[in-house]
């Protein structure tokens, strides 16, 4: 587990626990994130991105709580959490082309394709977007499963999901 959790043990992860290759390939997954080119920000909005889009009402506070520590914008932040556009256009394409993405299952438009390079983004970087949808939609799936408990110190966090999914 991450040393910038400070000794915080999610519970996420206290039911990952239970089954441990889930845990060992949501933790591998996290790595591996942190590994591509997105900026850390970056990281948190794909990944808020999708648990909101995946209507997990776990992983919304807790990547409401990460992008805050990522330093993205409070106006994303609100912005992805009720599925407005971001402000800042260069993240409202990356929003957006995530949500294609996810619902599309990869099968992104030329459109889309090409807002995502115009916006400064690498054909790389289109690829990498994967591993955070990946990582979500394992933690999305699980978390909705077993119907994990926010945590403690992300109730006042907590997301309705607007009743999705």
């Amino acid at each position: 587990m991450s040393d910038s959790m400070g000794g915080f043990l999610p519970n996420l992860y206290r039911q990952m626990a239970n089954a441990p290759a889930v845990l060992d390939a949501y933790l591998d997954l996290t790595d591996i994130l942190r590994k591509t080119s997105f900026s850390p920000a970056e990281q948190q909005l794909i990944l808020l991105t999708a648990s909101v889009r995946n209507g997990c009402a776990y992983c919304v506070p807790a990547h409401t709580s990460g992008a805050r520590m990522a330093k993205l914008d409070k106006e994303a932040i609100t912005a992805i959490r009720d599925e407005q556009p971001v402000p800042d256009g260069r993240l409202e394409v990356l929003r957006r082309f995530t949500e294609e993405t996810l619902e599309t299952r990869g099968k992104v438009s030329a459109a889309s394709k090409q807002e995502f390079f115009d916006a400064g983004f690498t054909q790389t970087q289109s690829i990498e977007i994967l591993v955070g949808i990946a990582m979500k939609a394992l933690s999305n799936s699980f978390a909705r499963m077993v119907e994990t408990p926010v945590d403690d110190v992300l109730a006042k966090l907590t997301w309705d999901g607007n009743d999705r999914v």
